[in-house]
């Protein structure tokens, strides 16, 4: 079944300092598990996870939209959104990613890092999507938008209804916003959701009801549902500046 979120702004959160440092507070340890891990182990038993709700996940739903992480509603829930924050934070910060708020992890919101610049000397506006660390991130005024975790090409080899095969791989290389199409477009490999496209009509960034941590797409991009639903709404199409590296 599909999963449609109807949020469609992001809301910009102001955090105070105070805040901010709340998260270097200490932790309960949290062990480390594979990346497909949905929750945390026993260990971990007290780390933020899918599931829980209350103040201290509305703390970190607050603190990642302040950071530019689409964490969905702030209302103490901890979901779907806000998993896929909480990826797309341990992604841009160059670590292995969890299915829960680690001891490291928490440490590193309160003294986050910049998402490493793809292109230096880019266009002011412009969308990044680094295949090594499976997150897209759009800038406004050289400034930072939105980080969004995704799934690209899975390197797979398939072959098309419509004929002819080959590898899923996302192209490298710099583009352009094509065109915007609304709603669930029929493709011969599937669906996608609200595709904006940056090579004619064939490759896309398009929500998905499965964004997973591995790679699965057959070549564009694939970001939440909930993002997916105002990304149009953020970029230029036709002409936006789309980087993949």
């Amino acid at each position: 079944m599909r999963r449609l979120w109807m949020s469609l702004l992001l809301v910009p959160v102001m955090v105070a300092a105070v805040a901010s440092a709340a998260w270097a507070s200490p932790a309960a340890p949290a062990a480390r598990t594979a990346p497909a891990a949905r929750t945390a182990p026993a260990a971990a038993a007290r780390a933020l996870q899918p599931g829980m709700k209350g103040p201290a996940v509305k703390a970190l739903q607050r603190r990642l939209a302040a950071l530019k992480y689409y964490p969905g509603a702030t209302d103490g829930r901890f979901g779907t959104n806000t998993l896929e924050a909480v990826w797309a934070f341990y992604e841009a910060q160059g670590m292995k990613p969890h299915s829960y708020v680690s001891k490291a992890m928490k440490w590193r919101l309160a003294h986050p890092r910049a998402p490493k610049v793809l292109v230096k000397h880019g266009a002011a506006n412009r969308i990044e999507v680094s295949l090594s660390r499976e997150i897209l991130v759009l800038y406004r005024n050289n400034k930072v938008q939105l980080i969004s975790h995704v799934s690209t090409g899975g390197h797979y080899y398939y072959c098309s209804p419509g004929g002819g095969c080959g590898y899923a791989v996302t192209p490298t290389g710099n583009f352009r916003t094509v065109v915007f199409m609304r709603g669930w477009v029929h493709v011969p490999l599937g669906e996608m959701f609200n595709p904006v496209f940056f090579i004619g009509t064939a490759f896309a960034i398009h929500g998905d009801t499965d964004v997973p941590l591995a790679p699965v797409s057959h070549g564009c991009v694939r970001i939440p549902m909930d993002i997916a639903n105002f990304f149009h709404k953020l970029v230029k199409v036709p002409g936006e500046r789309v980087y993949i590296r």
